[in-house]
């Protein structure tokens, strides 16, 4: 009986212990749990120059953040006047968060610039006379100094001042790196960009006009481009960081072959984003020579030329007008691009020497 009744005491505290680890365990995970999430911190790696202020001119400014939730954006802005204004507009106050943690986006020159992490419930005001406290919507916020020299990379062309690529892109269906040393002006003032096989990889080329232009003509001058590699593209075209409109307020002319040496539908388009529609794109053939390309932007139309120049005629090559999903003026810049293409099926030739586009002069008449 002694030992039936110590056996059973037994099991009684083996249950008991069993309980005591389990409520332990259990208030351990609840412990930890309970444990804050790490505080977010936001960092910048560009800030633009200091300015007194100036609403003609922009430039890149670019962070980290770490620790954002889903749902959560930055707010931009610059303090001009004693004042910090919402960047880039109005009606495109946030800038997103890229899945590794960069945000990036333009900003007019200014004294100062701040990033504010905001979720969905804060709604920026237009301008400010101290930048906001944390909450009501609001993460956290970094402010900085602008610098004594911008970081980014200008050139000079016909009279506009020119940004200089020097952070990869995805356009052409590639990651393509840029290099500024790649793009420079010569002493006739004319504009070179040009795609150099650097560290094992070829390196294109980008510029864009810092400030926006709007409606009105762009001309754009351009040395031979009949006999472009197959897997290289030459493209002049508007491009809105901000834009809600969808397709960043795109339109474009673009010389190249997609990568097909034998492509039967012409060398040459000019194009509406976005482009697979049928009204939104029309290809043609480029002859060889100095090419003027013509863009006339209006109120829902945009007007497309290419002429061939010789001395002091020229000969229409081709023209189109589009009326469907023409982009408004918001924030857009001018921009010329000379990239590789990819196919994505990796059927057609890849790029096999250097390349260089010349173009002569670039005029805008509003």
């Amino acid at each position: 009986m002694a030992q039936i009744e110590f056996q059973s005491n037994s099991r009684l505290r083996s249950i008991a212990i069993l309980k005591i680890a389990g409520l332990l365990l259990l208030l351990t995970a609840c412990h930890e749990s309970a444990k804050p999430s790490p505080e977010p911190t936001i960092s910048f790696t560009q800030v633009p120059q200091r300015d007194l202020g100036d609403l003609n001119r922009e430039d890149v400014i670019e962070g980290t953040v770490s620790g954002s939730r889903a749902g959560q954006n930055m707010v931009v802005y610059s303090k001009t006047g004693g004042f910090w204004w919402l960047q880039p507009r109005l009606n495109s106050p946030f800038t997103p968060i890229l899945p590794d943690g960069v945000w990036r986006n333009e900003v007019h020159l200014a004294t100062d610039y701040a990033a504010l992490l905001v979720d969905s419930t804060y709604h920026p005001a237009p301008v400010l006379t101290e930048l906001p406290k944390v909450g009501h919507g609001i993460e956290t916020f970094a402010a900085s100094s602008g610098q004594e020299r911008s970081s980014s990379f200008f050139v000079n062309f016909s009279g506009f001042q020119w940004r200089v690529r020097k952070v990869p892109s995805n356009r052409g269906g590639a990651r393509n790196p840029y290099d500024p040393n790649n793009v420079y002006v010569d002493q006739s003032g004319a504009l070179h960009l040009q795609i150099v096989k650097r560290n094992n990889e070829w390196t294109c080329s980008e510029v864009n006009v810092t400030r926006s232009l709007g409606y009105g003509t762009y001309v754009f001058t351009v040395e031979d481009t009949s006999n472009l590699d197959p897997a290289v593209s030459f493209t002049m075209f508007t491009w809105d960081h901000s834009s809600s409109q969808g397709n960043h307020g795109e339109f474009d002319v673009n010389i190249g072959r997609w990568g097909d040496p034998q492509n039967e539908s012409g060398d040459a388009e000019f194009a509406v984003q976005p482009a697979f529609l049928p009204l939104n794109m029309s290809r043609f053939k480029v002859p060889g020579g100095k090419l003027q390309h013509t863009i006339v932007w209006e109120e829902g139309r945009v007007t497309m030329l290419t002429s061939q120049v010789s001395g002091k005629e020229t000969r229409l090559v081709s023209k189109h007008v589009f009326t469907d999903e023409v982009p408004r003026p918001v924030d857009e810049s001018v921009r010329m691009a000379l990239y590789v293409y990819s196919d994505p099926n990796h059927k057609s030739p890849a790029i096999n020497h250097r390349t260089e586009v010349v173009v002569d002069h670039f005029e805008f008449l509003p």
